[in-house]
């Protein structure tokens, strides 16, 4: 049998990045370099597939053995991210003739996409492309999102890291109000990130020991959002509790399908602009019911904060980029790795696949029945999905104080073609 030179790899980080992205980004640098019988250097997109198109690329490496450990433990994207669509195949061809291109030039036969839906659907129509223009590219989207709306896996890296964070800072934040609701605050709104699924939001709900506890509201996207309802409630949980806790997904709305929060703009990939639903509320309760109120945007804080990142988020996050390169080498194409829930307590997990095809583009939103009839808390069995992924401590080094993150020296490879358009 004729010996086959290996091809090389490109890895690419896309759209919000997480606590433990870059977990995934060593698991797949990591992994590939145990495979040099099939891939050849490992390079990554500067700012993700932005990168790619501009032949901008980093040589992974470069970068010293101590820094590619250090990824483990680093929060954000390491490589740089972009917020960044590529259209379909016939409406953009150029873009995507392009990423061949530099593939080619390259001589990168491996192409492993770090993101969520719309980063699935661009790893899917890549490797159509590739087949169609005579230069075929084994594909591997490789799950990323603190969103948890990917279908098909029991949850997504970043989220159980988000979730710890946020549950964390209610149960914390509802200790101040507590203390002094008798004459000062009375009312605290925290905004969580989620725009049409409210996984993050119900992640709050673990912050609440027992009933009556904090957060006494949550609003979620799956809920349609009804002002008299929440004012009830909210004066409810003040007479009975003394003070009320409320936990809001920015993309709460009402039932006609506006938001909350819409602030007339669109994100990079189409999106509506989300722009503050939490002094919204905020405001809504202090004009209603006339309580002091004070209100926190969690905003960037609680998909960066890898000082209390979950474990289990940070061993499924390096497994999936793992996984990703096995699948790649075993001939596989066009698949995500998955999380694949086996108990729940105690927790176990394995690791498994699903095609592109199916996966891209679908959001996967919180099921009803997590979420309590009235519509403002979270459910036994929503509370037993949720425990197990925000289950221990995996605490980065510490120096002088703070975490002692890893930067990469970035040194880019030689470009080989003309420049292109943008």
């Amino acid at each position: 049998m004729p010996k086959t030179t290996p091809k090389n790899a490109l890895y690419a980080q896309s759209g919000g990045v997480t606590a433990v992205i870059n977990a995934t980004a060593a698991g797949v640098i990591e992994t590939a370099r145990k495979h040099r019988r099939h891939i050849g250097k490992v390079y990554a997109g500067r700012h993700g597939i932005v990168g790619a198109l501009q032949e901008d690329l980093i040589d992974v490496s470069r970068e010293s053995l101590a820094t590619l450990r250090g990824l483990r433990y680093t929060p954000a994207g390491a490589f740089g991210s972009a917020r960044f669509k590529l259209k379909g195949i016939e409406q953009n061809r150029t873009e995507y003739q392009r990423l061949i291109e530099v593939f080619r030039a390259h001589d990168i036969g491996y192409f492993f996409y770090n993101g969520g839906n719309d980063s699935m659907d661009t790893a899917h129509k890549l490797s159509q492309i590739g087949e169609q223009l005579g230069y075929p590219i084994t594909c591997i989207g490789v799950p990323k999102t603190v969103d948890n709306d990917l279908p098909f896996t029991d949850c997504c890296p970043g989220f159980g890291s988000v979730a710890k964070y946020v549950a964390v800072s209610t149960r914390e934040a509802a200790l101040d109000v507590a203390s002094m609701a008798r004459t000062s605050t009375k009312v605290f709104v925290l905004e969580v990130m989620g725009r049409h699924a409210g996984w993050i939001a119900a992640a709050g709900g673990l912050a609440a020991g027992k009933a009556g506890d904090a957060p006494q509201i949550i609003l979620f996207p799956e809920i349609p959002f009804e002002r008299a309802a929440f004012l009830a409630r909210v004066k409810q949980s003040v007479e009975r509790q003394g003070y009320c806790v409320i936990v809001v997904s920015e993309g709460a709305a009402t039932a006609d399908g506006k938001f909350l929060a819409d602030a007339g703009t669109k994100d990079a990939f189409g999106h509506t602009q989300l722009g503050g639903v939490g002094p919204v509320v905020a405001n809504m309760v202090r004009e209603a019911l006339g309580y002091k109120y004070h209100w926190a945007v969690a905003d960037y804080l609680q998909r960066s904060a890898r000082h209390i990142a979950s474990k289990v988020d940070v061993e499924q996050a390096y497994a999936v980029g793992k996984a990703a390169v096995e699948l790649a080498v075993r001939g596989a194409n066009a698949v995500m790795p998955t999380i694949v829930r086996k108990s729940s307590r105690p927790y176990r997990w394995t690791i498994g696949s699903a095609p592109l095809a199916e996966v891209a583009n679908i959001e996967r939103k919180l099921p009803r029945d997590f979420i309590t009839t009235d519509g403002f808390g979270i459910t036994a069995k929503c509370r037993r999905y949720l425990e197990p992924l925000i289950a221990g401590e995996d605490y980065p080094p510490y120096v002088g104080g703070l975490p002692a993150y890893v930067r990469i020296k970035g040194v880019g490879v030689r470009k080989k073609l003309p420049p292109f358009g943008r």
